[in-house]
């Protein structure tokens, strides 16, 4: 093992190292290996906690206070891939395989990725770094050298990356979801309130802004497990229709529906939205967008503009990015390769203007993010606490994936890296607007 790293050192290290009792007699630490390590993560703010097997210490700023949080090397190598290797997601598939865990504030493990990248070393210290880990760095795997391919967002692309996301399993999505599986931005009208009550609201919310009326009928574009149609049909009295195209949504959406007695008012379809015929009064599209790709945004669209009968009303609820385009950040590397395969994220002025474009008048632009913020807190809580649970559906590498992703998804939306925007929009047509001269309507208590 690494110990040389790790060890117990003299009073002469510049900072003190916890020795965990069973290491006593342990060799003793070279003050350059330990002082190297300091060095490296001297720019972080707090107090990281490392454990290699039965030697701990304590790194960064504020190293003499306890740790925010601990990163336990469960696998000696796993300190050499992390502070030499090339690709800067090394730290999630160290986590992810095991190779690393994390005890503490997790939150504040993942700010790690903010302070990383501001190494000091100088080269001839990262050599040196190499040699007290006793071995080279250690080859790129195939994960790491595949170069992203260019996606078309065909329909069977669109397909098959909607079923590597979304049919992983039923069970597990509804272990940590709201009973009405909404898997998309709550909407909080208090700090404490529940996440159920909280997923109620913003279907509501959704509802209210389209002004759905006994009778209509509204098309819900990537309906998920069937909540939004359900609900509208319920509160509001619409005929509704769903198009998804995860298989398991489908069938599950299927089976509730038949369970509340709606199959005469809601029904879902397998479909892709470009291939859906016909005309409705509304038409909600909710966290589905992100799956078309930057380049199809017109054809999204316009399709949707297709759909709309005169004077209906289109509410597109979707996450942005701050940036224009979609780059090569680590975070859309690390959503495209572990998350969504098919995922694109674009500015909202962007996403404004090809709506423009396409012929839509925009008469409402609300901002959500920190409600992600909060409803992805809330996920992440959930699903550590039914971890066993959640194990008898996932291997452990998924559910470390899915409890990384939404808690780094989760601090982006806190920074403003990540935006959630609700748009409401009507066919550009000449005629009166089809809404009314205020919001009151949006807000009305039921």
């Amino acid at each position: 093992m690494d110990q040389d790293l790790l060890s117990p050192t003299s009073s002469a290290a510049p900072r003190a190292i916890d020795v965990i009792p069973e290491a006593a007699g342990a060799p003793p630490l070279p003050p350059a290996g330990l002082t190297l390590l300091q060095r490296l993560f001297s720019a972080y703010p707090g107090s990281v906690g490392l454990r290699l097997g039965h030697w701990a210490t304590r790194l960064g700023r504020q190293a003499h206070q306890p740790a925010e949080f601990t990163l336990v090397l469960n696998d000696p190598t796993a300190l050499r891939r992390l502070l030499l290797g090339r690709d800067p997601l090394r730290f999630a598939e160290a986590y992810f395989s095991g190779q690393i865990d994390v005890e503490g504030d997790f939150f504040a493990a993942l700010q790690l990725k903010d302070h990383l990248p501001e190494l000091t070393l100088s080269w001839g210290d990262r050599l040196r770094l190499a040699v007290r880990l006793l071995a080279p760095v250690p080859p790129a795997t195939d994960a790491e050298l595949r170069a992203d391919g260019v996606r078309r967002h065909t329909r069977a692309e669109n397909k098959a990356a909607i079923a590597f996301h979304y049919d992983l399993s039923n069970d597990f999505y509804a272990l940590w979801l709201d009973p009405a599986m909404v898997y998309s931005c709550a909407y909080y009208e208090t700090d404490d309130t529940p996440l159920a009550r909280a997923q109620w609201s913003k279907l509501d919310h959704i509802c209210r802004k389209l002004r759905l009326q006994p009778g209509e009928e509204l098309l819900d574009i990537g309906c998920g497990w069937g909540a939004l149609v359900m609900h509208a049909a319920r509160h509001y009295g619409v005929k509704a229709i769903g198009i998804t195209l995860s298989e398991r949504q489908w069938a599950l959406a299927r089976e509730r529906i038949a369970a509340a007695g709606l199959q005469g008012q809601v029904e879902v379809r397998l479909c892709d939205y470009r291939d859906m015929t016909g005309q409705f009064d509304k038409i909600a599209s909710v966290g589905m967008f992100e799956h078309v790709g930057l380049k199809n945004l017109p054809t999204y669209f316009a399709s949707v503009n297709r759909l709309l009968k005169p004077a209906g009303l289109f509410l597109n609820h979707g996450i942005t990015h701050e940036e224009d385009g979609w780059g090569q950040a680590l975070s859309s590397t690390f959503i495209n390769r572990y998350v969504f395969p098919d995922g694109e994220l674009d500015r909202v002025s962007n996403v404004m203007r090809v709506m423009e474009q396409e012929q839509f008048e925009l008469h409402d632009v609300e901002a959500l993010r920190m409600h992600y913020a909060k409803t992805l807190r809330a996920w992440v809580a959930t699903l550590e606490e039914g971890h066993d649970q959640a194990l008898q559906y996932v291997d452990e590498a998924h559910y470390r994936i899915w409890r990384l992703y939404m808690a780094a998804s989760a601090l982006e939306f806190e920074t403003g890296e990540l935006g959630l925007y609700q748009i409401l929009a009507s066919k550009r047509d000449g005629g009166p607007a089809p809404v009314p001269l205020t919001r009151r309507y949006m807000y009305e208590v039921r």
